[in-house]
């Protein structure tokens, strides 16, 4: 299922909590990583959590830890490929095409948006 989404693809989440009720459904936002053998993706400011981090020293002295934010992974059923177009999210579909190279043609699948039954 990891396969539709791929890192710097625009994606919406499209399941949990409200952004009335401090979660981060309907929030849209880039697709930093895909994490293929768990079908989760880190989407940029999305899903934060807090880490606690102990406090140590680096090779110049300097402080490090304390309390720092960072992006969560998500499960890929819970967001969805939004449509460049439209900018709403849509299902993702695949098609063949033909592709030339160096005369040599191949077939290659390619990602496209499918349009929703309300905009047709």
């Amino acid at each position: 299922m990891a396969k539709n989404i791929k890192k710097g693809d625009l994606v919406q989440v499209i399941s949990g909590a409200s952004q009335a009720r401090g979660g981060d459904k309907g929030k849209q936002g880039r697709v930093i990583e895909v994490q293929v053998e768990k079908n989760r993706v880190i989407v940029e400011g999305i899903n934060f959590v807090t880490k606690h981090v102990r406090v140590g020293q680096t090779q110049r002295g300097t402080k490090t830890g304390g309390i720092e934010t960072h992006e969560a992974p998500i499960h890929v059923s819970n967001v969805a490929l939004v449509d460049p177009e439209t900018k709403k999210p849509t299902r993702v579909g695949f098609r063949s095409e033909e592709v030339t190279k160096d005369g040599v043609t191949k077939t290659v699948r390619v990602r496209y948006a499918k349009k929703s039954g309300k905009d047709l």
